[in-house]
């Protein structure tokens, strides 16, 4: 593959990861890196750059920030350092088409599902909360659609029962940067020609929000574990406690699901049939799901043993009978 000039953009973790895989290709010359302005985090809001400014940085890499892509400053910015291909990844931002047609070869998108399925904002998420045994990467030539431009190539990764949001996010950023190197070259030759995706099978993921968090005892426990799995480490499946006279969220980290027999039939869904160092057992609208580890408001995240020892729950205590406001 001949030297090729390329823009990177993008701001979320996942992106950190592609970043550092095209940093370390001598044949990919990046004039540029593009990501959100810094944003004010923690309690003094102090403005904390991506982690894909951080790479940049720390490459010596250019980092261009700007408010909107669409801005026309920032656009003459983009023509001025003439790529011949942009490399998007979790930007986090729709592209106009002046940018989409501003290089010869195009955007290339690295999306982390197999499209058509999950186009949108968590597909991560959306593969776990949907119970799924397999999943991948695409890459994507992209258009002005959301996620809709013809496929370049794809990977599947199988999704073990030990996944979580965080772990499968990991797993598919290493897959996505592997599956992004190999397909250079002969995309940058023009010898691959991206395929449209099927009319059939698309999907939605649309961005995860806090009130996804909410447990609803009433739903079979498998599709609750899928749950706690797919929103750790946010928002975190949580449900409530009413412990000490008043109300608590209780944050679920790590569950898994009991299947038959009278413990997971008895109770009415939210009933805490049994609390012990092994877990805390709760009936479902089908089944039960025993919680292993687990987070009071303030205090940081315990096995269940360490939980009870300091807020005992006697059996027969129904779980998530109070919301907490929305925020």
């Amino acid at each position: 593959m001949t030297p090729l000039a390329t823009v990177f953009m993008g701001t979320a973790p996942l992106a950190a990861t592609i970043l550092r895989a095209l940093c370390a290709e001598p044949n990919v010359i990046l004039r540029a890196v593009v990501t959100q302005p810094d944003k004010p985090k923690g309690r003094d809001l102090k403005l904390q750059p991506s982690m894909v400014k951080e790479v940049a940085v720390a490459a010596g890499l250019p980092v261009l920030q700007p408010g909107r892509a669409r801005e026309d400053g920032f656009v003459s910015q983009l023509r001025g350092l003439n790529p011949e291909l942009i490399i998007v990844a979790a930007y986090g931002q729709i592209l106009p088409p002046s940018i989409l047609e501003l290089p010869r070869l195009g955007c290339l998108n690295v999306h982390t599902s197999l499209l058509p399925k999950y186009r949108g904002a968590a597909p991560i998420q959306w593969a776990l909360l949907d119970g799924l045994a397999e999943t991948g990467v695409t890459i994507m030539k992209m258009d002005a659609g959301l996620d809709t431009g013809p496929m370049v190539s794809t990977a599947k990764l199988s999704i073990h029962p030990a996944d979580t949001g965080a772990t499968l996010h990991d797993r598919l950023a290493e897959l996505g940067a592997k599956l992004l190197i190999d397909t250079l070259p002969a995309y940058a030759e023009e010898k691959v020609q991206p395929v449209p995706q099927p009319a059939e099978g698309a999907s939605y993921a649309r961005k995860i929000t806090k009130e996804d968090g909410l447990i609803d005892w009433s739903a079979n426990a498998t599709s609750i574990w899928n749950r706690v799995r797919a929103l750790n480490p946010w928002p975190t499946a949580y449900t409530s406690l009413q412990a000490g006279g008043a109300p608590q969220m209780i944050k679920i980290w790590s569950a898994t699901v009991e299947t038959g027999g009278q413990t997971a039939a008895r109770g009415q869904p939210g009933a805490v049939v049994d609390a012990t160092r092994n877990g805390i057992v709760v009936t479902c609208g089908q089944d039960a799901l025993r919680v292993l580890e687990l987070q009071r408001e303030g205090r940081r995240r315990v096995a269940a043993g360490d939980f009870l020892a300091g807020c005992p729950i006697p059996s027969g205590t129904i779980l998530g009978t109070w919301q907490p406001p929305p925020g």
